[in-house]
């Protein structure tokens, strides 16, 4: 104790009975300089006193799996700017290959006494993933908000867009041009969303009288290069239509067929799922299905917030509608035009 004194004392500039006071709660001490001892507590990585953890710092880690899907950062804007306007700092963790994981970001948000977190995608996504991290949060009673669909067992309010409304909306188009051999590309088999989008494929395929093989399905990582590889395989078994669980997939599915010698649209359709930014730069403009971000990301910080107020029961999965844009990626399929 006489050594945390110290240090934050010597960190602050004030003497080690001030600290003293600040910590037990006693009068005499201004407001700047409570605060700058509080904040000196936190950066040192020390646990403040039983009766001002409720004050936690104004900081809420926002946890996104990368950077190199534009939605990511669409959404890190949108969520940041919503935070600020409730007097909020966003802390940005964001994974990369080898770097600090998932797990280690939630124990230096906890180090922070961070208000909440707000994780965009990530590993609650994932049926075999570790979560250990998200019961700890849970545990600790730090608020959180999820953005993505979850697996089962995680008690957090969740903000999702409709997975099985997207791929009813591209099946349907690609089925209302001519297309009878559809395919898609999809993320992990423990990927809850994707999940969701194969069940509804399945369906839409029935409803529409389009042809159904599970060899159409392929599973990838989401990257441009894994939606290259899955596509490849797909072209092999001859699908004309190809609908994809991200942007990133669907411009490596563009690159497979080309890398084929088949044009798109003229030979392949594609179509994405995001609407991320610069898809209407791609050569073609990709078709897509829209995510609405920005009513997402506003709905996430709100969930936040009275859930760090305590105003709000928790109200489980909102599903929001997304929105198929038409662009240059999709045609009638060859001998159909």
């Amino acid at each position: 104790m006489t050594r945390r004194l110290a240090q934050v004392a010597k960190k602050v500039g004030v003497s080690e009975a001030t600290v003293s006071r600040v910590l037990n709660g006693k009068p005499g001490v201004s407001e700047a300089t409570r605060q700058s001892v509080l904040t000196a507590l936190d950066v040192l990585g020390y646990e403040r006193p039983t009766q001002l953890r409720g004050e936690r710092a104004r900081l809420v880690g926002l946890v996104l799996p990368e950077l190199q899907n534009p939605i990511f950062p669409a959404f890190a804007e949108v969520i940041g700017g919503a935070l600020a306007q409730q007097g909020l700092t966003p802390v940005l963790c964001t994974q990369t290959k080898g770097g600090v994981s998932e797990a280690d970001y939630v124990d230096l948000l906890l180090q922070q006494q961070v208000s909440g977190v707000v994780f965009a995608g990530g590993l609650f996504a994932q049926a075999d993933a570790p979560h250990e991290h998200y019961h700890r949060l849970a545990e600790r009673s730090i608020p959180v908000v999820l953005i993505n669909a979850s697996i089962e067992g995680l008690d957090f309010p969740c903000v999702a867009c409709d997975d099985a409304v997207a791929v009813e909306q591209a099946w349907r188009h690609l089925a209302s041009l001519g297309h009878e051999r559809i395919g898609m590309v999809l993320g992990p088999a423990d990927h809850v969303p994707s999940r969701r989008k194969l069940e509804a494929a399945r369906a839409a395929a029935k409803a529409t009288g389009t042809k159904w093989a599970e060899e159409f399905v392929e599973r990838s990582i989401f990257s441009l290069e894994g939606g290259q590889a899955a596509t490849t395989r797909l072209l092999e078994r001859g699908v004309t239509g190809i609908v994809c669980a991200s942007d990133p997939l669907a411009l490596g599915a563009v690159r497979a067929a080309r890398r084929r010698g088949l044009a798109v649209p003229t030979d392949v359709s594609v179509v994405g799922f995001d609407d991320s930014a610069f898809m209407t730069c791609t050569e073609p403009p990709l078709s897509t299905v829209r995510q609405p971000i920005e009513a997402m990301g506003r709905a996430a910080v709100d969930l936040l917030c009275a859930q760090i107020q305590g105003t709000q029961a928790h109200p489980g999965e909102l599903l929001f509608e997304p929105e198929l844009v038409v662009r240059g990626s999709t045609a009638p399929p060859p001998g159909a035009r």
